[in-house]
């Protein structure tokens, strides 16, 4: 059963309920929305960083919030570049950086799926924290962004981001899969 006193998972819980408010304001097309949406966005970051400090501070750790803090980092990731990219709010060449975030993410998960099977857990490492914080700045200022009312240099600063964040992304995730590896080879078979 989930304790829903539990502050750090409702914390969590509340990022995964802010990603249909942030999505529906794409099909508002008014400088208004997008601003909401870009805060809306940044509180739901907020929740992301606060969760975690909440669990360790307060000693509010659970299974259920170590499974569900990546979960909802993901589905607000996701789909937030999904719509981005169906919108065209971003370019064509960034389409590229948003996959290389979206397969990362399927990778990190699938491993640490596997290893959860062997009893090994896949530490969050300083890259990857820096990683999300890059990310989620890039995804904040390309929500905001209106290419109807917005100035070029928004999208550009926010692409620039994006890409930064996958080339860190990039790296990351094979060191995830390198520590997997490694883990997984030094696990007896079953």
């Amino acid at each position: 059963m989930v304790n829903l006193k539990n502050l750090a998972n409702t914390l969590t819980l509340a990022r995964i309920g802010l990603i249909p408010f942030i999505l529906v304001t794409f099909f508002i097309n008014h400088p208004t929305p997008r601003l909401i949406a870009a805060c809306l966005f940044g509180l739901a970051c907020v929740t992301d960083f606060l969760d975690g400090f909440v669990a360790r501070t307060f000693n509010q750790e659970t299974r259920f919030g170590q499974i569900l803090d990546p979960v909802a980092d993901k589905l607000l990731v996701a789909s937030t570049l999904l719509m981005l990219v169906g919108f065209d709010r971003i370019s064509k060449f960034s389409f590229l950086a948003a996959v290389i975030i979206l397969c990362r993410e399927i990778l990190v998960s699938g491993l640490r799926e596997y290893l959860a099977d062997m009893n090994v857990t896949l530490k969050v490492s300083s890259l990857a924290k820096i990683k999300t914080a890059v990310q989620m700045l890039a995804l904040m200022v390309l929500v905001y962004f209106d290419p109807e009312h917005s100035h070029v240099t928004i999208q550009i600063l926010g692409e620039l981001l994006l890409w930064i964040a996958a080339g860190i992304t990039l790296y990351s995730g094979w060191t995830y899969l390198q520590t997997s590896l490694d883990a997984a080879s030094q696990t007896p078979p079953v």
